[in-house]
């Protein structure tokens, strides 16, 4: 949602930023092999990994389907979300996929909107009990509400084909298409993902307050509004973010439609 009025503050906090390099440890457990806890599939086509710095650039960009502006960006290991899957098959089979793969239904892969490609994930289906592991190779499904597209042989594993869709929860277990074992790797894939756009610092809590107000009564539901204790020259300060961004490219984008000029991008 637009907002109507430009806001200008003198005070204002530096981007921090944080690179994936860190996630990628030739120690873990590839994903697929012999001790994954799950298998691949290779029929008609063969399975091949894309794993370059160019696509990972590429493929982390936003984008725009049917009107939407999407936002990949970075987890942490253990991470959950929850909603529905779907799954794609024959009519995508051999076609290439966002990231330049050639689709294999039969391949242990799927598509989401926002994670990075070659994150490992759990499939855990909450209707039936039923779960698999897969790797992240394409983007979708763009449908509200659904999370993740599986491919038709995920989609057995956790018996939802004939009905469609289910409703699952993901966990993620690794990235670089490897699933993270020991728990120095588990912490050395911690990145930023949480994102936030300072709109006021105030001495005095009144004042914050009322730029609180002020912005709850034109945001929508996707953003809150909050205040955070702060210092600055030596003085107590509270400062107004708003928050419900996960990646600096949506936040500066949001920034930047809502001419709040002065306000500052802060990551966490």
């Amino acid at each position: 949602m637009l907002l109507s009025t430009k806001f200008y503050f003198a005070i204002g906090i530096g981007f921090i930023l944080t690179g994936c390099g860190s996630v990628y440890k030739s120690s873990y457990i590839p994903y697929g092999s012999s001790n994954s806890s799950s298998k691949s599939y290779n029929k008609n086509i063969p399975t091949h990994m894309k794993n370059s710095k160019a696509m990972h650039r590429a493929t982390m960009r936003p984008y725009t389907v049917l009107g939407k502006r999407y936002y990949p960006t970075y987890a942490h290991i253990g991470d959950t979300f929850r909603g529905i899957a779907s799954w794609y098959g024959p009519n995508f089979h051999a076609k290439k996929t966002s990231n330049g793969e050639i689709y294999n239904m039969y391949a242990m892969t799927a598509a989401s909107k926002t994670l990075p490609m070659n994150t490992v994930v759990k499939v855990d289906n909450l209707d039936n009990g039923k779960s698999t592991v897969v790797r992240i190779n394409d983007r979708g499904p763009f449908v509200t509400g659904r999370i993740i597209d599986l491919s038709n042989a995920a989609a057995h594993k956790i018996d939802m084909v004939k009905k469609g869709t289910a409703h699952v929860r993901l966990t993620v277990l690794g990235f670089n298409g490897k699933i993270a074992t020991t728990a120095q790797e588990k912490d050395e894939v911690q990145t930023i993902s949480n994102y936030y756009i300072q709109v006021g610092v105030f001495s005095r809590i009144a004042g914050a307050k009322i730029t609180k107000q002020r912005f709850e009564m034109i945001l929508d539901d996707n953003h809150k509004v909050i205040l955070k204790d702060g210092i600055f020259r030596g003085g107590k300060v509270k400062r107004v973010w708003i928050s419900g961004f996960r990646s600096e490219a949506e936040a500066r984008d949001f920034k930047d439609e809502n001419n709040l000029i002065g306000a500052m991008i802060i990551a966490q």
